[in-house]
């Protein structure tokens, strides 16, 4: 990157939670940031904030295109927005499953490819995708979230591949479950779909994959995204960085 001026990344999902702790992180470490969300509120966080519709074409290329207009270069992509549902599979609404593929793997995708000249121009690009321990195991009743997880995996060794003579990494962050608003907004579905009352659904599911009985924090993603666009994170690519508690070890 051009030591002369403040790299450029484009975070989405920055409203709050683990896009909004990587925003922070990012401007601390001296970056330009678009933070991008469906609904930004440009009077709380930090970063650039910008609306758009990340399940259309239309909104991943004018994320992109405003980060380039506002910071003229665009050195990083951080793929972070998620949603999530929680049905069997009989019951899961298909507009739901459109929905999750399109913001979870989809979107990735078109930044990527939209972002790929400005990347291959930095000539240090990043991608990075906030995956999930999802990406690399399965759980019953989340069909969809589960597919686009395993495919951003997918997607990310391609990337690194076909990016490696242009300059361009890409990893995916396989986090288990974080303290986020997402997480706490699925306990009352994990409690019908489980048959559980919804005060046993932490321990007893939520948790029950990890071997360290905790949540991560927002902060423990962020200072890991930072670090893979530091200069020590240049060795990463095409790989999951997992940081699962223990989850996937079993």
């Amino acid at each position: 990157m051009n030591a002369d001026r403040r790299p450029a990344a484009l975070v989405t999902g920055a409203a709050g939670g683990i896009g909004g702790a990587i925003v922070a992180a990012l401007g601390d470490a001296g970056w330009d940031v678009l933070a991008v969300d469906l609904r930004p509120d440009p009077e709380t966080g930090p970063g650039a904030s910008f609306a758009a519709d990340l399940t259309t074409r239309e909104g991943n290329r004018a994320a992109v295109e405003h980060a380039l207009d506002r910071f003229g270069r665009l050195d990083a992509i951080v793929a972070n927005a998620g949603m999530q549902h929680v049905a069997p599979v009989a019951d899961f609404p298909e507009d739901r499953w459109d929905a999750l593929l399109a913001l979870m793997l989809t979107s990735p995708f078109l930044l990527a490819k939209y972002a790929w000249p400005a990347l291959a121009a930095s000539g240090d690009g990043r991608i990075v995708a906030v995956a999930s321990a999802h990406a690399q195991v399965a759980s019953p009743f989340k069909s969809a979230y589960v597919s686009a997880k395993h495919g951003v995996l997918g997607l990310v060794k391609t990337l690194a591949l076909e990016g490696a003579e242009q300059g361009i990494t890409a990893t995916a962050v396989c986090p288990g479950f974080v303290r986020t608003p997402l997480v706490e907004a699925q306990i009352g579905d994990q409690a019908r779909a489980h048959g559980l009352p919804e005060e046993d659904v932490l321990r007893d599911v939520i948790l029950a994959p990890h071997a360290v009985k905790r949540l991560l924090e927002p902060e423990e993603i962020a200072a890991t995204v930072a670090f893979l666009l530091g200069p020590a994170g240049r060795a990463f690519t095409g790989v999951p960085v997992t940081m699962d508690l223990g989850w996937t070890a079993r």
